[in-house]
């Protein structure tokens, strides 16, 4: 890497740090945008910017929106009587592609996991509390992993504690264990979402 040019470097060493780009992988990309014209590229740095300054994280739900509240907040014909926590945006888009669920989400961001020093407070985890002012049912649907099992177990904990009428699920495992809700197809969720428990 030392005889190349420094800008190219920079930017190989930028794409390494993005989730499963390797070293290879991350030269390919730089010169393939090598190749680009100029104004191609300051198209997409655009876009990259855009990334931040055209989004928001909807106060209600905190998915990433470009309006606050996101379209599903403000979205009337929704079921409000159903709030479905998810660990992260990805997820809360495959379960939307499912046409199964009407409900409301909670977006937390994230699962508890202790190895990588993310406690209750490194997510959203503590607003869903003011969000179950009118919910008769609570879908856990943080994927099933040990760090998504211990944050659903985590969630059931501290709604129970405030002895309130509602039902809390999990979502069915037609989802294989181990595997993430962001990369199942529609049937996967939709078998998923059918088969939801109690906890």
């Amino acid at each position: 890497m030392a005889k190349l040019p420094r800008p190219v470097v920079r930017l190989i060493e930028k794409f390494e740090r993005l989730p499963g780009i390797g070293p290879k992988s991350a030269q390919r990309l730089a010169f393939y945008l090598l190749r680009h014209p100029k104004e191609e590229l300051e198209d997409f740095a655009e876009k990259l910017v855009a990334l931040k300054t055209d989004t928001v994280l909807c106060q209600h739900c905190h998915n990433v929106s470009e309006t606050d509240p996101c379209m599903i907040c403000d979205d009337s014909g929704r079921d409000r009587h159903i709030l479905m926590v998810v660990e992260s945006p990805l997820d809360q888009l495959a379960i939307e592609q499912s046409d199964k669920y009407q409900g409301f989400y909670h977006v937390l961001h994230g699962a508890i996991d202790p190895l990588n020093n993310v406690g209750p407070d490194q997510l959203y985890l503590k607003d869903i509390l003011d969000r179950l002012d009118g919910v008769e049912e609570l879908i856990l649907a943080t994927n099933p992993t040990m760090e998504g099992e211990s944050t659903a177990l985590y969630i059931r904990e501290i709604v129970e504690n405030l002895e309130l009428e509602i039902k809390i699920t999990r979502i069915g495992h037609g989802l294989p264990i181990g595997a993430d809700i962001e990369y199942a197809d529609g049937v996967t969720i939709a078998r998923a979402l059918e088969g939801r428990r109690s906890l």
